[in-house]
């Protein structure tokens, strides 16, 4: 099912945005986790920025979700400028508040799950997994999450807020990876 999208009716630009077909061809982390998850959606970014230099910005979401802060991180703001030590990965560790690191391959991809929560009870079971890869002049920053079925306005809702905060997660990191 590694090229397969959610097919939930209403989703549409919801289960991928910003991503190639070779992108949704390709096989992640999270594919293996979660096999027969009905939703599967996938992001990019561009990030004008080093492979290295991309990953050590994902690696901040272990501080912080990266995306509406009101929303997401109780009002604090996401840290703008990089924490050390975080880049010191181990698996099951917090990562963008509510996950807990599952898999990485330091440099490269981090893989996250929702442990059992009231967050897993709303929006299922879920695996992410985070890539960079080089690209000319810079990286790609992807992001497949793989989700597990609910009734299907649920997974219409879920797609569609996922869309919205995901992608300013990324486009947050890809400019902050930018800038510095």
């Amino acid at each position: 099912m590694m090229g397969d999208v959610d097919q939930t009716p209403g989703t549409g630009r919801a289960v991928r945005w910003g991503v190639t077909d070779a992108e949704v061809a390709a096989s992640y982390t999270c594919d293996e986790l979660r096999p027969g998850a009905a939703g599967r959606w996938l992001r990019g970014v561009d990030v004008d920025a080093s492979p290295a230099h991309t990953f050590r910005w994902l690696c901040q979401l272990r501080a912080a979700p990266y995306s509406y802060d009101l929303v997401d991180n109780l009002g604090r703001r996401s840290p703008r400028t990089l924490t050390p030590g975080l880049e010191r990965l181990e698996v099951g560790q917090q990562v963008a508040t509510v996950f807990r690191l599952q898999s990485f391959v330091d440099g490269e991809e981090i893989t996250l799950t929702l442990p059992p929560s009231r967050v897993a009870r709303a929006s299922g079971d879920m695996a992410v997994t985070y890539r960079v890869e080089p690209r000319a002049g810079g990286s790609r920053l992807l992001a497949v999450l793989r989700v597990r079925a609910l009734p299907r306005p649920v997974m219409t809702a879920l797609a569609w807020g996922d869309l919205v905060m995901m992608r300013r997660q990324l486009l947050t990191l890809s400019a902050l990876a930018s800038s510095t």
